[in-house]
């Protein structure tokens, strides 16, 4: 039975209105499971709402109802908790499945010329858990990367391997040579040296060999390093592309819109007007020919297009981008591409420090690598600390996987368009708001179970009011990630297997499971089943691992 929809139609009956849309689940479980506003009926029945509601409630009435309360111009429902509780654990592993859609994300979108950074990881977990709750609700998600390959900022890592680097090869992990590259360039950089960047780039845009050369070998070292981060956090793509291959393919397109009078020429280059869309005009092509970012960009959009027929495109890239990505898809709706409405840029804010904003042309970035080391390095020194009796190899197993989830869950529990101040110490404790502690209640759960050797049987009959509240928590669970796929924000996933871990350890230090009579125990076993359950399907949408053992 679906306790809303029944409500709804018994509403019906008195007001001759469908209110299925406008009736409430209420924050608080003490005004009943649902809530009925009566403010749009006034104007209708000419009554006052609170009016409305007495009457209302005088006249609905059901077997499934405990009791209708008014409270104001509100028409509070209590369904029969065994009813309720029953009709829950029925339907708690039913998910529905309500999007068919083929869904495109772009994440990452890593530059040649420098190692991921903590930015990039905040990028990279936000599109991991959009693209695993998008699936888990019956989308069909394709991911895709965009390798910025060329350009300016590429050209500074050649120019100071040619003028300044005494090792030719590389004496570390091959991305972080390359960028100790890029920062050696700027603090070599001059005048005179961003000319010979500008020179440099021309040659490469000419295919001159030994340019090319050069930008081949150096592009190699990152991408081998950049591949091996990715595959330490488990990120897998469906397809990768390249800047490089697109750039020329982007002239071409901004040509053939010239030919036809989309865009026009100021000054020597080539601009598209996009006043109409209230924006500024943009360069597509500078006077000397050379391309912008948003020159391939436009062919790339096209290219996926073509490639994987999507229904929507989302770009996850930091709020820097916010201008670019409007001018992009105005830009695609001057070429009348059929999918410029399709696409949606996923905005998300800085990673900061406690002492400041990273810079990358500084040095200053907190390295992907060695934030992942350190988280590691941290939970092995609070594992250790917690259990005495475990192997190293089994506290660097767990450690790894406690640290990781401590990253990726301060970085997730944030909404996106929030910037944040990462604190390795603060995420990696095992309480408080933080992935460890969500992980050590699902642990502690499977330990109850273990020795238990029962995963217990409902008995709604033997359930009492907190009870009653956890499992209606669970029944959230639905319309928690339903929201979050519609708005892509994972936060809400994260607030709700914090919140839901934070009242089963209340009712763990209130209610004894284990000691209980027989039918109580086995009652209480299948609840905390139940949550077990929905905790680790929740963390797996964040993309983190629910341990059986802390």
């Amino acid at each position: 039975m679906d306790f809303k929809l029944e409500v709804a139609k018994l509403v019906k009956k008195v007001v001759k209105t469908d209110v299925s849309s406008i009736l409430e689940i209420p924050p608080d479980p003490k005004l009943g499971d649902f809530a009925l506003p009566c403010f749009p009926f006034a104007k209708k029945l000419k009554k006052s709402p609170v009016v409305i509601a007495k009457d209302l409630a005088s006249k609905v009435s059901a077997p499934f109802l405990e009791k209708v309360e008014v409270k104001g111009p509100y028409v509070n429902f209590f369904i029969k908790d065994a009813l309720l509780a029953k009709e829950i654990f029925t339907n708690l592993k039913k998910f529905p499945k309500v999007k068919k859609e083929h869904v495109v994300i772009e994440m990452a979108g890593p530059n040649t010329n420098k190692p991921l950074h903590l930015g990039h990881l905040r990028n990279i977990f936000l599109g991991q858990s959009v693209a695993s709750i998008l699936e888990f609700v019956g989308n069909k998600v394709t991911k895709v990367d965009i390798v910025n390959d060329r350009g300016i900022h590429i050209c500074k890592s050649m120019l100071a391997y040619q003028k300044w680097s005494k090792k030719k090869v590389p004496d570390k992990k091959s991305d972080h040579f390359v960028g100790d590259l890029y920062v050696l360039y700027n603090q070599h950089e001059s005048d005179a040296t961003k000319k010979e960047i500008e020179e440099m780039l021309l040659k490469w845009e000419k295919n001159d060999k030994p340019t090319r050369a050069l930008w081949k070998k150096l592009n190699a070292w990152a991408i081998k390093g950049i591949q091996e981060t990715y595959k330490r956090i488990g990120l897998k793509f469906s397809k990768v592309y390249f800047e490089s291959e697109h750039y020329d393919k982007g002239r071409k397109l901004v040509l053939d819109g010239f030919k036809k009078k989309l865009f026009k020429k100021e000054d020597g280059a080539i601009i598209a007007d996009l006043s109409k869309f209230k924006l500024d005009k943009k360069v597509l092509l500078r006077a000397n020919g050379t391309t912008v970012y948003v020159t391939q960009d436009m062919h790339l959009a096209i290219s996926r297009f073509k490639d994987f027929k999507f229904k929507k495109l989302i770009y996850v890239v930091a709020s820097e981008q916010d201008y670019h990505f409007k001018v992009l898809f105005n830009l695609l709706k001057l070429l009348k591409q059929p999918f410029a409405d399709s696409c949606f840029h996923l905005s998300y804010g800085m990673v900061n420090l406690p002492e400041g904003k990273m810079k990358s042309r500084e040095g200053t970035v907190v390295d992907a690598d060695a934030l992942l080391d350190e988280m590691e390095a941290l939970a092995f020194v609070e594992v250790k600390s917690r259990y005495k009796n475990l192997t190293d190899s089994e506290i660097q197993k767990r450690a790894k996987m406690i640290g990781h989830a401590a990253l990726r869950f301060f970085l997730l529990k944030v909404d996106a368009v929030r910037d944040v101040t990462f604190n390795p110490k603060e995420s990696l404790s095992f309480e408080g708001e933080t992935g460890p502690y969500v992980q050590y209640a699902h642990a502690r759960i499977c330990s109850i179970l273990k020795k238990a050797k029962s995963t217990g049987k409902a008995n709604v009959e033997l359930y009492d009011a907190t009870e009653i509240n956890l499992i209606k928590k669970l029944n959230d669970f639905s319309s928690v990630t339903l929201n979050s796929s519609t708005h892509l924000r994972p936060h809400m996933v994260a607030h709700y297997v914090l919140e839901l871990a934070q009242e089963f350890n209340t009712y763990y230090n209130s209610h004894n499971i284990l000691k209980a009579d027989k039918n109580t125990k086995e009652a209480r076993l299948f609840l905390i089943n139940q949550i077990k359950s929905v905790l680790k399907q929740g963390l797996k949408l964040l993309f983190i691992e629910a341990p059986e053992q802390m």
